[in-house]
């Protein structure tokens, strides 16, 4: 991790330039004073070591190099916003007025995005969300002790109402250094089922998608259970063994060329998320506008 991060505000400031044509212009929208702007920004240009503003008597504008840190500065400063309605989520609210369970790969890949989304839309709906597995999830929604869940396993209980919301598709993924990803042909499914691999824990909807595709060959134990995609996915990075994960958790890496996707001929792994919840089949309240939300999306 770089010694000295970016601070967010000044990034924000430099945004704001992009956004209202001068360094002035910003530094007024966001209380600052000049001077203290000015000051900023070169702290900034020092710490990329570029020229991010053209200084002129008539102003400042953004010089190329500029007009791309800005493209990258919108990004992290809307990855911050996601982070932050997480967190604000998580908390445990006492009198929470809509409370959800969801199972981690939702949770961690897709909530952060609908939870910015609801937020905007109805400020004053207390949310508190539960980061369960399926199974979890499962019993949470069926005592009412949530009003909406967020599922990837490939079944529900019949007593639930559900609607699906989304779809992926898990894939084997190894280290670039793993002898599956030098293979020219396909994994097969027994050379699969054969292998120990690095598993959800029991009653996760990956590890139940997993076990239902190979549910008729002889299995070894799991190399090590983990509770949750980034743990799996951590692991697979750093050469432990082979695992398998939702697409959703693994795009950036694969893109990166930190890990591969094996193909395995003949197994399919596509699976749809789903709401669930108890009680009339309509929705009704902050959980029916979440979910029509979620399908909107």
């Amino acid at each position: 991790m770089p010694a000295e991060l970016p601070d967010l505000s000044t990034l924000a400031l430099l945004v704001g330039i992009d956004d209202r044509g001068s360094l002035g212009a910003a530094s007024r929208a966001m209380g600052m004073a000049q001077p203290n702007a000015t000051r900023a920004i070169r702290q900034l240009e020092r710490r990329f070591g570029m020229t991010l503003l053209d200084r002129t008597p008539r102003g400042s504008t953004l010089t190329a190099q500029g007009t791309v840190i800005v493209h990258w500065a919108r990004e992290v400063l809307a990855d911050v916003d996601r982070l932050l309605d997480a967190a604000t989520a998580l908390r445990v609210e006492h009198e929470a007025q809509l409370t959800i369970a969801s199972s981690m790969t939702i949770a961690e890949h897709l909530l952060p995005v609908w939870l910015g989304d609801f937020r905007r839309r109805h400020p004053d709906v207390h949310v508190q969300l539960q980061v369960l597995n399926s199974m979890q999830v499962f019993d949470h929604v069926t005592d009412r002790s949530c009003d909406l869940g967020f599922v990837e396993g490939p079944s529900a209980p019949e007593h639930l109402n559900r609607i699906a919301i989304e779809h992926d598709r898990l894939v084997v993924v190894v280290h670039p250094s793993h002898p599956w990803a030098r293979r020219r042909r396909p994994l097969t499914i027994a050379e699969l089922a054969a292998t120990p691999l690095l598993a959800r824990e029991p009653g996760s909807g990956t590890r139940r998608t997993v076990d239902l595709a190979l549910q008729e060959y002889q299995r070894p134990a799991p190399l090590l259970e983990l509770g949750s995609s980034a743990a799996i996915r951590t692991s697979v990075l750093s050469g432990v063994g082979p695992g398998v994960l939702s697409t959703l958790a693994i795009e950036d890496s694969v893109t990166a060329g930190e890990l591969r996707v094996i193909d395995v001929d003949g197994l399919d792994l596509r699976r749809t998320l789903h709401a669930v919840w108890s009680g009339p089949k309509t929705l009704s309240g902050p959980a029916g506008e979440m979910l029509k939300l979620v399908l909107r999306r």
